[in-house]
C-alpha cells in the first residue's frame, strides 16, 4: 500500500482490491471502464487473469481511480517482421540477452473518477506503477504495455510511453510501451 498526501484533496492510498470485494460506485465517464471495475474485476482476479488496484481517499473511502494489471510480454509476434523486432531490441539489449520475448506487465484498465479529471491523478498512478515494477521487480519485468484507446494516446505519450509499432490496423486502440530501464 502506498500513501499519497495531497494538500488540496487530503490523503489517498493505492491498495489491491480484496478477494471478493465488490465496488459499489464509480464513474470515470467511460461505460466499459466503469463496468470493468463494478462488475468484472472480481471475476478477473478469481480467475487469476488480472489484479485490480484502487486509489482511494483514506478517510471517506471514495475511489478516485483504479488500474488493473496482468502479465504480458513484448515479442517477435508484436512486430510486422523480424527486422522491426531487431530494431526495437538493438539498443536495449546486449547480444546474449536477445531473446524472442521480454517480460512485461500490461495495464489492462485505468480509470479516474470524472470529478477528478485533469488533476494529474492518472500520471500519479502511472508513476506508481512504473516504480512498483522498477523498485520491487519480483519476477523480472522490463516493459509496461497498454492497449490505449485512441483518445488516451496523448496522455500515455505525455507519460513517456511510445508506440510499439509504427503502424497498426486496429482503429480502436494502439499498443504502447514504457521501458522500465529508462527510469534513472
Amino acid at each position: 500500500m502506498a500513501i499519497f498526501p495531497n494538500p488540496e484533496f487530503g490523503t489517498y492510498k493505492v491498495r489491491r482490491l480484496r478477494k471478493n470485494e465488490k465496488v459499489k460506485s464509480f464513474n470515470c465517464g467511460d461505460d466499459d471502464l466503469n463496468d470493468f471495475l463494478l462488475n468484472r474485476a472480481i471475476h478477473y482476479r478469481n480467475a487469476l487473469l488480472a489484479v485490480t488496484y484502487v486509489f482511494e481517499h483514506i478517510d471517506s473511502k471514495e475511489i478516485i481511480g483504479y488500474f488493473s494489471l496482468a502479465n504480458d510480454r513484448v515479442s517477435l509476434t508484436d512486430f510486422e517482421n523480424k527486422t522491426e523486432f531487431n530494431r526495437f531490441r538493438k539498443n536495449r539489449f546486449v547480444n546474449e540477452k536477445r531473446i524472442r520475448s521480454y517480460p512485461a506487465v500490461k495495464i489492462c484498465r485505468l480509470g479516474i473518477n470524472r470529478d477528478y479529471h485533469g488533476k494529474g491523478i492518472g500520471s500519479v498512478l502511472l508513476d506508481f506503477i512504473k516504480l512498483y515494477f522498477f523498485e520491487n521487480n519480483k519476477s523480472g519485468c522490463r516493459f509496461i504495455t497498454v492497449d490505449a484507446y485512441y483518445n488516451a494516446i496523448p496522455f500515455y505519450q505525455n507519460n513517456d510511453f511510445q508506440y510499439l509499432r509504427k503502424d497498426e490496423d486496429d482503429i480502436v486502440t494502439r499498443l504502447l510501451y514504457y521501458d522500465l530501464n529508462d527510469i534513472a
